[in-house]
């Protein structure tokens, strides 16, 4: 495990104020301990193999000239492997990624079919190309749209609504927007390469591995190989990146596991970049439906959205493309559907704003044709529609919600009123300028967290939880929320994070840790201070006092889901609203984000510095995911052979400095009143409608309206 404790402050307020990270001392010396920092040093070297086909079955893995190499100490396949059971995540009663090893069948291609492990990593690179693999080839389905892949529409995600009668809100309308919509599938990509070290003591397991949720990777290794859960540890302080990534228990984790075990000695395994992009999940691509019915005064009276999204053969991992728009509006007459189609590819995974991400593009480009058909500014068409209650939780009433506070004041920061409305109205030389806008939410997502506060004999304090720290600065709000109910310096609070002996915690992920944790932290320092028979924030002094001569005193509490019929509110995620500015060249097509401003309602901020820094890393991500970001899967070359086309960073294009400008973020909204703390998770909100509002704005700068991501060059010329 891994404790942070910061700097001494000097009385500021806690709350709110933009401190400092309390990890950063050790991340600028590099000094923080990632996964792959605690292997063991002895630890042999394991090099995973992937399948070279896309369907079919191994008939065999020859491992006579591999085990021959210098260095190597054993070859892992389907032949020998140990046999685990599959586990279920423990966030669902859906299964988790399949462990390896465990049949012959291929299912993508890049499935593990061996390990080589050995001394070092050049031996087992080396032994790795000594394999001879034969196969039995089956003809795959890869694409979205081949009429033989298997279609689940039996509402797999969750997803399906129906509100009042869509073909009667269609009939009442004057304008109805008809289109399609879609979107590339994208990969993660952080920056630090997944890594996963383990190691057995008899029938007890050791493991460090990158991962947003070490609690739930240690349930499901302790489900695979049957242990008493107590004798597994997972072990995850920090994380160089994830976005999504890291949430699920995926195979090169079981993969080290069993390798440990056959030569029984630590194991280290670290995949490549290629294997990142099949191996940690990917947000999948969607084709999308939508029908918008309204009056001539912009009132909406039907609205339908339905989505077809990719999964891997035999993987469960449905997204709820259609979230945001089953609560995003007041409109009587809703359906809302998403259906599965499985192919032939690595199993998705969550990527930033999940669902959301694509269906907001959807949803906000076709209310943007709405407004240009209609000629009602775009602005004024969603805050004529908002939702003042959830019509999506029978009507009840939002814990908060600003909405239309961050669409007004994001139109002012722009400047909105400049704007030309007419196509291709404004013109510098070859430039055509544009603006565009998209109104955002994402839903609320909390699983219980249980936290564990100890205040020692010199009345500092320490807080224990098995939550991850992505990068978003779980240790420094954590720091704040305790030293804030404590009457603390932040410096007089120690912080344990990343371990799965520690109590439970949900996954950092979903924009829901925040908020879970906080209020964790919140309950179990009244409970300690109850114990001590102490109010308010009551100092250092004062509970040194109370603490006497014992050498600490301590107290757990979990803050559980809330109940919404219980509370009479519905729980609020982030709401926020996103304009850009772009310039989009004449001749060539290319498109520059000139400005992006984004008004953002999370509740309370308990750190504005990290808030922002969460808001603008989600917008970076949003420019990639509206121009340049497309994992590209062969498909039509010839025969589909499934292989991804640019599955490294040379060709797989991100936002870099030269594509962001200087990102404006600005928060407003006041406290959540479902929460003690006030607070709402603002993780996904940033990238969610960047896409729509820079599509919207590519519009108003070129006439032309592009429904695919990413928008190319190409698709303007």
């Amino acid at each position: 495990m891994t404790t942070t404790t910061a700097a001494p402050t000097t009385g500021a307020p806690v709350i709110g104020a933009g401190v400092t990270r309390v990890d950063g001392p050790l991340k600028v010396t590099g000094a923080v301990p990632y996964a792959d920092d605690l292997a063991p040093r002895d630890a042999l070297v394991g090099v995973l193999v992937g399948a070279t086909i896309t369907s079919g079955r191994v008939e065999l893995v020859d491992t006579t000239d591999a085990l021959a190499a210098p260095g190597v100490v054993a070859v892992l396949s389907h032949h020998d492997a140990p046999r685990v059971v599959r586990p279920d995540e423990a966030s669902s009663d859906e299964r988790a990624p399949l462990p390896p090893f465990q049949d012959a069948v291929v299912r993508f291609r890049g499935d593990y079919v061996a390990m080589v492990v050995a001394q070092t990593r050049e031996e087992a690179l080396h032994a790795a190309d000594l394999l001879h693999v034969t196969y039995d080839v089956d003809e795959p389905v890869v694409d979205i749209n081949d009429p033989r892949a298997d279609r689940e529409d039996d509402d797999p995600a969750g997803a399906d609504s129906v509100r009042g009668d869509l073909e009667r809100g269609l009939a009442e309308a004057e304008v109805v927007v008809d289109a399609d919509y879609v979107t590339g599938d994208n990969t993660n990509n952080p920056i630090g390469l997944f890594a996963a070290s383990a190691e057995w003591d008899g029938d007890a397991l050791h493991m460090w591995a990158t991962t947003q949720w070490p609690f739930n990777v240690a349930d499901c290794l302790a489900e695979a190989w049957g242990i008493p859960r107590e004798d597994v540890r997972v072990e995850c302080p920090y994380l160089g990146g994830g976005f999504g990534s890291g949430l699920r228990p995926w195979p090169y984790i079981h993969a080290a596991a069993m390798a440990a075990k056959v030569v029984d000695r630590p194991v280290r395994v670290v995949l490549s970049r290629p294997q990142m992009f099949t191996g940690v999940g990917h947000r999948p691509e969607t084709v999308q439906h939508v029908r918008l019915g309204a009056r001539r005064d912009g009132t909406l009276t039907a609205v339908e959205h339905t989505a077809t999204i990719p999964v891997a053969v035999d993987d469960d991992n449905p997204e709820n493309v259609v979230s945001g728009t089953r609560q995003g509006y007041a409109v009587e007459h809703l359906r809302a559907d998403v259906d599965q189609v499985r192919l032939h590819i690595s199993p998705p995974g969550s990527m930033r704003a999940p669902g959301e991400a694509q269906g907001n593009f959807a949803l906000e480009t076709a209310l943007d044709e709405l407004a240009v058909e209609l000629g009602i500014d775009p602005v004024e068409l969603r805050l004529r529609n908002e939702a003042v209650t959830n019509p999506d939780q029978d009507d009840l009433p939002w814990s908060s919600k600003a909405l239309d506070e961050c669409l007004r004041r994001g139109a002012e920061l722009i400047g909105w009123d400049e704007r030309d409305p007419s196509p291709r109205a404004t013109r510098e030389g070859d430039q055509l300028i544009g603006y565009g806008m998209a109104a955002v939410s994402f839903f609320y997502f909390q699983e219980p967290c249980t936290v564990r506060v100890v205040v020692r004999r010199d009345g500092s304090a320490a807080v224990h939880c098995a939550a991850m720290d992505i990068g978003t600065g779980t240790y420094t709000i954590v720091t704040q929320v305790a030293a804030e109910r404590l009457g603390l310096e932040v410096g007089d609070v120690e912080v344990v994070l990343g371990d799965s002996s520690l109590p439970a915690s949900p996954p950092a992920g979903g924009s829901g840790l925040a908020t879970a944790i906080s209020n964790a932290v919140a309950l179990a320092t009244s409970a300690v201070l109850a114990d001590l028979e102490l109010s308010g924030a009551p100092g250092r002094e004062a509970l040194a006092r109370a603490v006497g001569d014992r050498d600490e005193v301590t107290a757990e509490a979990t803050a559980d889901k809330p109940d919404p019929a219980e509370l009479g509110m519905s729980p609020s995620g982030a709401f926020g609203a996103k304009f850009a500015k772009v310039r989009v060249d004449a001749d060539l097509g290319l498109v520059r984000v000139e400005r992006l401003v984004s008004v953002i309602d999370c509740g309370q901020v308990l750190n504005e510095r990290t808030a922002r820094s969460q808001v603008v890393g989600g917008t970076v991500g949003g420019i990639g995911h509206a121009l340049l970001e497309h994992t590209v899967t062969d498909l039509h070359a010839g025969p589909q052979t499934g292989r991804i086309t640019n599955a490294h960073l040379a060709d797989y294009l991100m936002a870099v400095n030269a594509d962001v400008p200087d990102l404006e973020v600005e928060f407003v909204g006041g406290p959540d009143r479902l929460n003690p703390v006030g607070v709402k998770g603002v993780g996904e909100v940033g990238l969610c409608g960047v896409a729509a509002a820079i599509g919207n704005a590519v519009f108003n700068a070129t006439g032309r309206r592009i429904r695919r991501l990413p928008i190319t060059p190409d698709l303007l010329l």
